[in-house]
C-alpha cells in the first residue's frame, strides 16, 4: 500500500511539474528578426525593433528579436534558423528589417503560411502572408539636398551602397540631387556634386571608400551624403581629417554619432513599423496587399527635427516644414524613377537637362 501511495505521490508531482512547465513557458507573438549587425546598431535594425517593442507595449502584445548568427557575416542560413527558432517559440507576425532578408523570408514564409511576415525595406515577394514595405527615399534625399545647399554649401558628394543596384540608395541620390538643383536655382547658384557608387557595393566601412572620400574633401569638397550601412564610419574618418569637412546622414538621425553631421535623410522606421503592426491587428491585411509604400504623407521620410537647430544653422526649421508640407500634400513630388544599374552620370545629367537645372554640375565617378 506504502509503495503504491508513494507511485501515486509522484505521478502527481510529475504532473505537476509538467503543468507548471507549460503554463510557465511563454511565447512571444512578434518578433524581430534583424538584419546583419547589432540589434541598436542606430539604424534599420534598432529603428524597426523600436516600432515593434512599442507597438506590442502599448497594445499588450508579446514580443522578441532574434539576431541571425555570425552578426555581420550571418548567411541565408542563419537568418532562416532565426525565424524559424521564432515561430517555434509562437510568433504570428515575424518583422524583418533589410533586403537581405529576401531568402529566408521566401523559404521560411512558404514554409508557414499562417505566419505574417513583414519585410521592412522590401518589395513584393508575391506571397500571401508576406508584405513588403518600401520607402519614397527620394522625398528624404530631397530635402536632405535641398538643406545642404540652403547652408551655403556649392560643393556636394554622394557615395551610394549597393554598387548601383539597391533601388533604395539610387532613389536617396537621386533625391539628393533634385533638392540641392532646387535649392541652387532659387538662390541663383551654381554647384557641383559628386557621384559615386564605387566602394559602396557591401555597404561596409573600407580604406578604399576612406581614401576616396579624403580625397573629394582634399579638393573642395565640402559635405558628402553617405548613404549605405557602416560606410558612414569611412565618411567620418575621412572627414575627421579636414576642419570643416560635414557629412549627411542617412536612415536615421546620425548627427549624435559625429558632430560633423548638418542633417540626415531619415526613414520612420519605428513609426511605419508600429502604423503596419496596427493594421494587421485591425484585420486589414488583405486591404494592405502584398507591398506598402509609405512617404511624407505617412510620416515616414524626412529630416530629424529634433536635433534640426542644433545641426543647420542657415535654414530654418520653419522653412523645411514649409517645404515638408509641400511634399506631404502631393503639391512637390520629387522623381523616383532611377535605372536598375545607376552606375553611371549620364541619366542624372538627362534628367537635369530635360528639366532645365542648368546650373548643377555631375562628376560622376
Amino acid at each position: 500500500m506504502k509503495k503504491f501511495l508513494s507511485l501515486a505521490l509522484c505521478v502527481l508531482m510529475l504532473a505537476g511539474c509538467l503543468s507548471l512547465f507549460a503554463c510557465g513557458s511563454k511565447t512571444y507573438e512578434i518578433a524581430v528578426v534583424t538584419d546583419v549587425g547589432q540589434l541598436m546598431d542606430k539604424g534599420f535594425n534598432q529603428g524597426t525593433y523600436e516600432g515593434a517593442k512599442k507597438y506590442a507595449e502599448d497594445n499588450g502584445k508579446t514580443y522578441k528579436y532574434y539576431q541571425p548568427a555570425n552578426g555581420s557575416n550571418a548567411t541565408d542560413e542563419d537568418r532562416i534558423a532565426a525565424m524559424k527558432q521564432a515561430i517555434n517559440n509562437g510568433a504570428k507576425i515575424i518583422v524583418t528589417p533589410g533586403f537581405l532578408q529576401e531568402t529566408a523570408i521566401t523559404t521560411v514564409a512558404k514554409e508557414n503560411p499562417d505566419v505574417k511576415f513583414v519585410f521592412i525595406d522590401g518589395w513584393d515577394l508575391g506571397l500571401a502572408n508576406v508584405i513588403g514595405v518600401s520607402y519614397k527615399e527620394q522625398e528624404s534625399g530631397y530635402l536632405a539636398g535641398y538643406a545642404a545647399v540652403m547652408e551655403g554649401y556649392t560643393k556636394l558628394g554622394f557615395t551610394g551602397g549597393g554598387g548601383g543596384s539597391n533601388p533604395a540608395c539610387n532613389r536617396y541620390g537621386f533625391g539628393f540631387v533634385q533638392g540641392a538643383a532646387a535649392a541652387a536655382k532659387a538662390q541663383g547658384k551654381d554647384i557641383t556634386v559628386k557621384f559615386s557608387f564605387q566602394n559602396g557595393s557591401t555597404f561596409s566601412a573600407s580604406d578604399a571608400l576612406q581614401s576616396q572620400i579624403a580625397g573629394w574633401y582634399q579638393n573642395g569638397t565640402e559635405v558628402v551624403f553617405s548613404c549605405g550601412g557602416s560606410m558612414f564610419d569611412s565618411v567620418v574618418a575621412a572627414a575627421n581629417t579636414f576642419e570643416n569637412a560635414k557629412i549627411v546622414g542617412v536612415d536615421v538621425d546620425q548627427s549624435s554619432q559625429s558632430d560633423r553631421v548638418i542633417t540626415s535623410a531619415v526613414k520612420g522606421l519605428s513609426a511605419s513599423v508600429e502604423y503596419i503592426l496596427g493594421q494587421i491587428y485591425a484585420d486589414k491585411w488583405a486591404e494592405m496587399g502584398n507591398s506598402a509604400n509609405l512617404g511624407a504623407a505617412d510620416d515616414a521620410t524626412g529630416l530629424p527635427t529634433d536635433t534640426f537647430t542644433q545641426t543647420l544653422k542657415k535654414w530654418t526649421l520653419d522653412e523645411y516644414n514649409a517645404l515638408y508640407a509641400q511634399i506631404k500634400n502631393g503639391t512637390l513630388v520629387p522623381a523616383s524613377e532611377t535605372p536598375a544599374d545607376a552606375n553611371s552620370g549620364d541619366w542624372l545629367n538627362t534628367w537635369l537637362s530635360q528639366n532645365n537645372y542648368t546650373n548643377v554640375t555631375i562628376d560622376f565617378e
